[in-house]
């Protein structure tokens, strides 16, 4: 069963959600999202995490290069024509949308040519309370979370620095700067009226028995969604499994208990194009395009 809060937070925002592909079933299969890639930093590491420059992997993090947020913002015209279908304009890094103010930059020049499309926006969290006004004010109203435990103790085997205003904070500490850092943000998020998703990457070993609790937190904070990613194994997890179909439906199971559950994450790149369902159209809209090259931690 669904809390009447979720409940309400999903009539609420029907009419959004239910255009947004990656918040919605059925608009999976027939809406679609442009991927802008723009935001070159991160401000934490997590274990699973390699971020990469190239155009073969299907995986969060990856993108062919780095937009300037004016050329990424003119782009979205070359998009719709590609896909018509397009309902979405979104930035998923491929770093942190938050570390610089890149995404928010494309988001304030997009969002006066095509104020029809949702602005979708998604984070670690970290920046979340500080920018959300500026989140707002650039047009934004679908905001994603990435939250892997709500418990220092468990966040610390995922996520092993946080980079904050020039100082970096490992283990238990670093872990409960990030945790209550994104609670604040989430709920500030939420009382501007950003429909909010959370993502969790399931780690079985990890955060497999913790993941009604992240979900009950988020439903607390004003969240209205959960997607739970299985683990790519990778980096500092490469040597771990990731979860089995029993495993990932049990997580699935304890989440909605607090929250909706959305079933079609396709794992998409930070330069994905085109119907999540139906494939990718990166290629044609990126395709010779000169990208900058540059990762740097904010």
């Amino acid at each position: 069963m669904v809390c009447g809060h979720s409940v309400e937070v999903e009539e609420k925002f029907s009419h959004i959600s239910n255009r947004h592909p990656c918040f919605s079933g059925a608009a999976n299969m027939n809406r679609g999202r442009v991927h802008l890639p723009v935001s070159p930093a991160c401000n934490i590491q997590c274990r699973f995490c390699r971020r990469d420059f190239n155009k073969t992997e299907q995986r969060p993090g990856v993108s062919a290069g780095i937009l300037r947020p004016e050329e990424a913002a003119g782009l979205v015209e070359r998009a719709l024509e590609i896909c018509p279908e397009i309902t979405v304009a979104g930035i998923a890094g491929p770093g942190d949308t938050l570390a610089t103010y890149h995404a928010l930059q494309t988001f304030e020049l997009s969002h006066r040519a095509h104020p029809e499309l949702i602005n979708c926006l998604s984070t670690n969290g970290l920046l979340l309370e500080r920018y959300a006004d500026d989140i707002f004010r650039a047009g934004v109203r679908t905001l994603t979370v990435t939250v892997n435990a709500v418990d220092p103790l468990i966040l610390d085997q995922i996520c092993s620095q946080v980079m904050l205003d020039g100082k970096t904070y490992t283990g238990p500490e670093g872990a409960a700067m990030l945790i209550e850092a994104q609670k604040r943000g989430i709920q500030k998020a939420a009382a501007l009226g950003l429909l909010i998703k959370i993502n969790i990457v399931l780690i079985p070993a990890v955060n497999g028995k913790h993941i009604g609790e992240i979900a009950r937190t988020a439903a607390g904070l004003g969240a209205g969604l959960i997607n739970i990613i299985p683990l790519i194994p990778q980096f500092e997890f490469a040597g771990t499994p990731p979860p089995d179909c029993v495993e990932l439906a049990q997580a699935r199971e304890a989440a909605e208990a607090y929250l909706p559950v959305f079933r079609h994450c396709q794992h998409c790149r930070a330069d994905a194009c085109g119907i999540p369902g139906r494939g990718d159209l990166s290629a044609l809209l990126y395709g010779g395009r000169q990208f900058a090259e540059t990762f740097s931690h904010g």
